[in-house]
């Protein structure tokens, strides 16, 4: 007998892994879409841990959950600094137009 519930109709997990979707847009928002996604991935990841520790999901993609989710965290924080930069730069820009007038 093992640890995990089973469940009618055969299937051992109730609901389908989204670990790959987690790790996917992790990369994507390094890659790709300069952090767009990666506070997608940052959730998802999480909420995949989550259903693993619950029993609801396979615990075999724990490793591909914590890879989207590490990869959403430093997707979000490059996001956040790019935020911050173009606020500054939109600020230099509009004191260096005021002091040449």
């Amino acid at each position: 007998m093992t640890d995990q519930p089973q469940f009618p109709s055969g299937a051992q997990y109730p609901e389908a892994s989204q670990a790959t979707t987690a790790l996917v847009l992790g990369i994507l928002g390094l890659v790709v879409c300069a952090g767009v996604t990666g506070p997608f991935a940052w959730v998802i990841g999480n909420n995949e841990l989550k259903a693993i520790d619950d029993g609801r999901r396979p615990p075999e993609n724990r490793g591909t959950a914590n890879a989207g989710k590490i990869l959403g965290i430093i997707g979000t924080v490059l996001l956040g600094l790019a935020i911050v930069a173009l606020i500054l730069f939109v600020l230099l820009v509009v004191v260096a137009s005021t002091t040449t007038s």
